[in-house]
């Protein structure tokens, strides 16, 4: 597996294939990633060990939703909006994240209706 520090603690690549990616990752206390979002991932944080708060911030305002994941729960961030973890306690979180893209069925544009020619 593939092991990389972060400032916040470990990532590991566990598994990939085709949309699918998981992660397995370990939050020091007090650590924190950093505020990014994903252009077309959706982005899933399941609590191993310990507690994970997840900050989202919702659309062109002010309004950030906080939520605490313990152990056993999930939450999940969709594309296109701004999120980070935090681990708040005194002990390391081991969380998994998990991402994935979804299909869209707005996701062709037609620049014409079709037709049938005459024969």
């Amino acid at each position: 597996m593939n092991t990389q520090g972060k400032v916040w603690g470990l990532t590991q690549h566990i598994f990939a294939h085709n949309d699918v990616s998981i992660h397995r990752v370990e939050i020091v206390p007090g650590g924190t990633c950093s505020k990014h979002l994903h252009e077309h991932k959706w982005n899933a944080f399941w609590v191993e060990s310990g507690e994970l708060h997840v900050e989202v911030w919702k659309g062109a305002y002010d309004l950030v939703d906080v939520t605490l994941v313990k152990a056993g729960q999930i939450t999940r961030v969709p594309p296109g909006e701004y999120h980070r973890f935090h681990n708040r306690s005194s002990e390391t979180c081991i969380a998994y994240e998990i991402y994935w893209t979804q299909l869209s069925e707005d996701d062709i544009k037609r620049e014409d209706t079709g037709c049938i020619k005459p024969g």
